[in-house]
């Protein structure tokens, strides 16, 4: 019987090749060797406020994208987060095992309640839904960037509470890091993990971008004051573009770029992620073109894991004393 794989992408935006390199990239080479669902976590999203119409059609795209880079429906389980009512019935079930003080302590809570005036509830309760995500479905492995790995050891924290509270019911999560790309930076700040809500025009490349821009984005990226690419001492913006590159053309190598003026460095960069992205952008095209194929996809994994999902929530309330199927 193959390990379980859970992972999952918020449709709150245009994914861009951070979520490519630190997730979809490494799905796709896992999908063969285990059994293999993955979200889209439209209920993560709306913990900051989604235009409506924006988010059905960021829920479409990310599915497309999922198929445009690799994940084999015949293979992989792909599902619609808010398609599963469990998951917002087992995170209320958790949230009441869950002390305030380990939310509390979450860095992505405190970060953002720093830079926003008022914020949801939703943001506080983030990690639970989570967690209720992870365990809804039983998985032992979870491939997470390192910014996630807090809110895993967190899942594991209310796993461990609620068997000791209430017997054994939850299988206790393991993590997965890729070895390159895990954690890919704003070209524009990078010190800051590339994302897709950041405001910068240069922030961030876009899965759908097109060469051009592509190319102008790379020219345009933070480096530092050398001249030319020191393999032993690369600055931040260096190390980045150097990772990405390496992460879509594992022929780059530290060797290969050593000496390298940075216009002819970041040409090369954007040489590799072209040419990465563009089997990428043209299968999208294929698939965002049959809205009932997308439709069909979606369905199939609604039906393949609900009765997994029912069947964890059931068995959690049967363990809290809930009476179940009366």
């Amino acid at each position: 019987m193959r390990a379980r794989v859970l992972s999952g992408v918020q449709p709150s935006g245009q994914l861009h090749i951070g979520n490519y390199l630190g997730a979809l990239k490494s799905w796709a080479e896992i999908q063969d060797r285990y059994e293999c669902i993955f979200c889209i976590v439209d209920l993560h999203a709306i913990t900051t406020y989604q235009n409506p119409q924006e988010l059905s059609e960021n829920i479409r795209t990310t599915a497309a994208l999922f198929l445009a880079a690799g994940i084999d429906p015949r293979q992989s389980t792909i599902v619609v987060q808010s398609s599963i009512p469990p998951h917002a019935e087992l995170a209320w079930l958790l949230t009441c095992v869950t002390p305030l003080g380990w939310l509390y302590r979450m860095t992505q809570f405190k970060t953002k309640a720093e830079k926003q005036e008022t914020i949801g509830d939703g943001i506080l309760q983030y990690p639970v839904l989570m967690a209720a995500d992870i365990l809804l479905y039983q998985a032992s492995i979870v491939p997470v960037g390192e910014d996630q790995a807090q809110h895993l050891e967190l899942t594991r924290d209310i796993a461990h509470r609620f068997n000791s509270l209430y017997g054994e019911t939850f299988v206790m999560p393991q993590t997965y890091l890729p070895a390159v790309g895990a954690r890919i930076m704003g070209l524009d700040d990078p010190t800051q993990k590339m994302s897709k809500s950041a405001p910068g025009a240069g922030h961030a490349i876009r899965l759908l971008d097109e060469p051009k821009v592509i190319e102008r984005k790379i020219a345009r990226a933070t480096t530092d004051s050398q001249p030319a690419v020191d393999p032993e001492h690369m600055g931040p913006g260096i190390a980045n573009l150097f990772t990405i590159a390496q992460a879509c053309d594992s022929s780059i190598t530290k060797e290969k770029v050593a000496g390298m003026r940075y216009g002819e460095f970041k040409k090369l960069v954007a040489e590799v992620v072209i040419a990465r992205l563009e089997p990428i952008q043209r299968r999208y095209r294929e698939v965002i073109a049959e809205p009932h194929y997308i439709e069909s996809i979606l369905k199939e994994g609604k039906q393949r894991v609900l009765p997994i999902a029912e069947d964890t929530v059931n068995k959690a309330k049967r363990a809290m004393g809930f009476i179940v199927n009366f």
